[in-house]
């Protein structure tokens, strides 16, 4: 079956008794009992299948799991708290029976930096960041550290560059190093554990909610990594609760429909902004001058380059700030991949953190702003776009 109707389906209507549920209900219990210590005992041991404890699994989260596993291809996946809370589970599994040195792109979400820089490192990872659109530095840097895990994003937040994802497979294999790959941007556009990546990783709170009204995320990857994923979740606690799960579950069933429009909506909005006076440089992954323009079409489908675009406004800060002031329909947001337009001043707010000769070094000048598109009406977009540009 395609995509749009396996994740309409999967992961629903799991048998509790003689009755199947059509949609799966939110299991608001944070424990669950037998009718004997036996078959509870039997439970935690895995003797049989069953919730316990909702720290250990809740049957809401699970079907979840199933969900964003069949989007992965993956053989399980594993729902938390928040995106972050899946880097961090996705590392501490990599990391438990290897190397404690991670190789990660110099470019990621400022989350995702900032955990690697002021967390990891004080517990003793060694962290070295390169670039990994330059397989050569990537090379050189695996060669040196000599890593347990490689990690970066499908389109990089917030400058969209796309690495040969076969390349950097190559690196880690040859190195036996785990491949980890966010894959926030461009879920059902692009399958990592498909390109090599180990594991994968989802903010579900963008993409896969895609209404603005959850925060959670999620790690996908094959069975061979089932057992330390397992214990890391459990340990860490950072699971997801079942009305989360209840909400994100019902985002994924319209992720087909939406990243079309996503996608559709950002090509029109690069075309539409393209050659304006007040804007500097463009920056989208299906511009055919983009540097990794090869990568990209390698990587996605023709035609769908994701929801988010690069704006750098003349200007810079100030520039910036006047247009983002002046709009009415879009919203400035720290978010992405809701059904609204968000903008975002990533120099102030997700990379606020590095130092700005680090930010100009990496291509996040003071006047880009990251738009990321959404559903709403294409000339609607567009014009308020337009209008807060004459500030600029």
């Amino acid at each position: 079956m395609k995509p749009q109707t396996t994740l309409v389906h999967a992961g629903d209507r799991q048998k509790l008794g003689q009755y199947t549920p059509v949609s799966t209900p939110i299991y608001a219990s944070s424990s669950f009992f037998y009718d004997t210590m036996e078959e509870l005992a039997d439970v935690f041991a895995d003797r049989l299948p069953g919730k316990t404890y909702a720290r250990m699994g809740n049957p809401s989260a699970s079907a979840l799991e199933d969900q964003v596993a069949t989007l992965e291809g993956a053989d399980l996946a594993y729902a938390t708290a928040s995106g972050m809370a899946a880097v961090h589970l996705a590392i501490m599994a990599g990391l438990l029976d290897r190397r404690q040195a991670i190789v990660a792109g110099n470019v990621l979400y400022g989350g995702s930096l900032e955990l690697l820089r002021s967390v990891l490192r004080p517990w003793g990872v060694e962290v070295r960041f390169c670039d990994f659109c330059d397989i050569d530095a990537l090379q050189a840097a695996v060669r040196e550290v000599r890593p347990g895990l490689l990690i970066t994003e499908t389109i990089s937040n917030p400058c969209l560059r796309v690495a040969d994802f076969e390349r950097v497979k190559e690196v880690a294999t040859a190195n036996d190093a785990l491949l980890l790959v966010d894959n926030t941007f461009t879920p059902l556009l692009a399958r990592p554990l498909e390109l090599g990546a180990d594991m994968v990783i989802h903010s579900a709170t963008k993409y896969l909610g895609g209404h603005g009204d959850v925060l959670a995320g999620v790690v996908a990857a094959p069975e061979k990594y089932g057992e330390s994923l397992r214990q890391a979740h459990r340990c860490l606690g950072g699971n997801l609760g079942p009305f989360e799960a209840f909400l994100v579950m019902r985002g994924v069933k319209t992720l087909p429909l939406r990243m079309r429009r996503h996608c559709v909506n950002a090509h029109m909005v690069f075309e539409g902004l393209t050659g304006h006076p007040a804007v500097e440089r463009l920056i989208y992954p299906a511009d055919p001058s983009h540097p990794d323009s090869d990568a990209v079409a390698k990587l996605l489908p023709p035609g769908l380059a994701g929801g988010t675009i690069g704006v750098d406004v003349r200007g810079g800060q100030e520039g910036a700030y006047a247009f983002l002031d002046r709009l009415r329909l879009v919203k400035t947001s720290a978010s992405l991949g809701d059904l609204t337009t968000l903008a975002l001043h990533p120099a102030s707010a997700t990379h606020r953190m590095l130092s700005a000769e680090a930010r100009a070094e990496l291509g996040i000048t003071d006047g880009l702003v990251r738009l990321a598109i959404g559903a709403e009406h294409i000339d609607d977009i567009l014009a308020d776009l337009r209008q807060a540009l004459e500030a600029a």
